[in-house]
């Protein structure tokens, strides 16, 4: 699991979807009072596909991006560069071939979050990914 989630964040570095978020993605969760906007990732569930000669891992991987902004334009664009990064992507996976990543689901929403100087709104996509590996 630590060689796929290694490739899923070395993909990010240096891309459009990097810059949007500067930088600010997260295995697991955010450290508190992280600035806006930023990405988090996690496994949500890991299970093994076994054939008579071959081994497999099928991961359900989620992305959720969270912007604080007025308008939903910047969460849009993060979103955007999320799908041309990861939808349908190769990935270097140490110990691993990709079979394939696809993305599996989408929702949107908007959230209240107490912040010192009161209740905001936040917009956040969360994106499910189905990623399939053969083990080497």
């Amino acid at each position: 699991m630590k060689a796929l989630t290694t490739s899923i964040y070395g993909k990010l570095a240096g891309s459009s979807l990097d810059t949007l978020i500067g930088g600010r993605m997260f295995k697991g969760r955010a450290p508190e009072n992280t600035e806006f906007p930023y990405a988090v990732y996690f496994v949500v569930s890991d299970v093994p596909d076994l054939t008579f000669t071959e081994h497999f891992e099928d991961v359900l991987l989620q992305f959720s991006l969270f912007s604080s902004t007025s308008s939903t334009t910047e969460i849009e664009d993060m979103y955007t560069a999320l799908k041309s990064l990861y939808d349908e992507c190769a990935l270097t996976i140490t110990g691993a071939t990709l079979v394939w990543m696809k993305r599996a689901n989408t929702q949107f929403m908007v959230e209240d979050v107490e912040t010192p100087d009161g209740t905001s709104q936040i917009y956040h996509y969360a994106v499910d990914y189905d990623i399939k590996t053969s083990l080497d």
